[in-house]
């Protein structure tokens, strides 16, 4: 289950008309993406935006710290990655429902950010939520799916950005995706970053406001 979050309300001051959950990477916690709602919030003045703790404990940390995953990393391989997304997943959709359930608003009206680990996981959560979701933001993530497409995916707008000096998940990861997903009927953007790390810069921010805006409202 998924308990704790972090919340930034509307700058607008009214009620939440869209719901952002950011998705953070692995071995970090909610309290990272939440602040990189202040900086979106001036493209979506009414989304409410939420950044949950993953729901597991960081499986390489010491005890105590305040680092979590959403899947475990005792094993790199695809088929490793792709067993824990599928725990993951269904807890992720417990709390989509909770968001649209507290708010009142349809699953259109929610988007998904993710960094690195949780692009992965909104990756994999956005397409098979029950509905089709307004967009997905990933931030120097990749894609682990089954080699078939499901028949009853969705195929929310999605938008990547990438560094190519990404050290953890190469930029081959970006094209990977890409392509994976614009053969099964997405609606794919994105850029990749000149000399960016693993990592998100304000470039990347000012693009996936603008991606935020055009999804959402």
């Amino acid at each position: 289950m998924i308990e704790n979050f972090y919340e930034h309300k509307p700058k607008s001051g009214g009620a939440p008309k869209q719901i952002v959950i950011l998705l953070h990477g692995v071995g970090s916690n909610g309290r990272d993406l939440i602040s990189l709602a202040p900086y979106f919030a001036g493209a979506v003045p009414d989304a409410v935006f939420i950044s949950p703790d993953a729901p597991y404990p960081y499986d390489q940390a010491p005890p105590g710290m305040d680092a979590y995953q959403w899947f475990p990393l005792y094993t790199r391989t695809f088929e490793g990655r792709l067993e824990g997304l599928k725990a993951a997943v269904p807890l992720v959709h417990d709390f989509m429902d909770a968001q649209l359930k507290r708010f009142n608003l349809p699953a259109n009206k929610l988007a998904l950010v993710g960094f690195s680990q949780g692009t992965m996981t909104s990756l994999y959560a956005g397409p098979r939520y029950k509905q089709k979701i307004a967009g997905i933001l990933g931030y120097s993530g990749a894609l682990i799916w089954e080699e078939e497409m499901p028949a009853d995916i969705n195929t929310p707008p999605v938008h990547l950005i990438h560094g190519d000096a990404d050290e953890v998940l190469e930029v081959s990861s970006y094209h990977h995706a890409r392509e994976k997903l614009e053969k099964s009927g997405f609606t794919v953007s994105g850029e990749i970053e000149q000399g960016l790390a693993h990592s998100i810069n304000e470039n990347g921010i000012e693009n996936g406001a603008k991606f935020l805006q055009l999804v959402l409202t």
